[in-house]
């Protein structure tokens, strides 16, 4: 019997599902990008079964979500269903930030004066000012978040600073490579533990 690992995330605009039989990770694999946005709530169920057939949602064994910074709905949307999903069926839940994820991507694009430097991973937010996370890359590829993202006090100049860069494909699949690399060395997950990263508030100051 197929067991089946789950990535979501929609912390950007488009919204990227994968998939992967844990026993042939190569040619099980699935993976969808589609323009979601304000349309989620309609779209994501479907997007899930069509890389992952409800039919085979008992057989996960291990899910993955992007857990933000990202716009207040449709984080909490795939945040709330890979929750709902991971207690249902007793299996483990990684939640793994968005910046986390594009890290590797984006120091080989800029590459820093040392490889294992701790750098800056930075987002302008309209009128909101700007978010920030620091990373370092780790010789196994992986990355350690030294601090999560969170909005920076006014007129911060972080560095060395990388600028935040969309590629939910790549980023997917990475959180899917987490979530599979996770699963073979067993390494627990509480469901419960896994929340959205809201750097600003999404409601308004009273």
């Amino acid at each position: 019997m197929s067991r089946w690992l789950l990535a979501l995330h929609s912390s950007t605009p488009v919204l990227g599902v994968a998939a992967l039989d844990v026993d042939d990770p190569v040619d099980s694999r699935r993976l969808i990008t589609q323009p979601a946005g304000r349309g989620l709530t309609n779209s994501l169920l479907g997007a899930v079964q069509d890389v992952l057939p409800a039919a085979c949602w008992p057989s996960i064994a291990r899910l993955a979500v992007a857990i933000g910074p990202g716009g207040f709905t449709g984080t909490r949307l795939t945040v709330v269903m890979a929750r709902t999903l991971a207690q249902q069926l007793d299996c483990p839940l990684d939640g793994v930030s968005s910046f986390a994820l594009m890290a590797s991507r984006l120091a080989r694009e800029v590459p820093l004066a040392s490889p294992q430097e701790p750098f800056w991973i930075v987002q302008d937010l309209p009128r909101r000012g700007q978010v920030g996370g620091v990373y370092r890359l780790q010789p196994d590829d992986r990355v350690e978040e030294l601090q999560v993202p969170h909005l920076l006090e006014e007129g911060a100049q972080p560095s060395p600073a990388l600028t935040m860069a969309e590629n939910v494909a790549e980023d997917v699949g990475r959180l899917l490579d987490l979530c599979l690399l996770a699963h073979r060395r067993q390494e627990p997950a509480p469901w419960h533990e896994v929340l959205p990263i809201y750097p600003t508030s999404p409601v308004g100051v009273v």
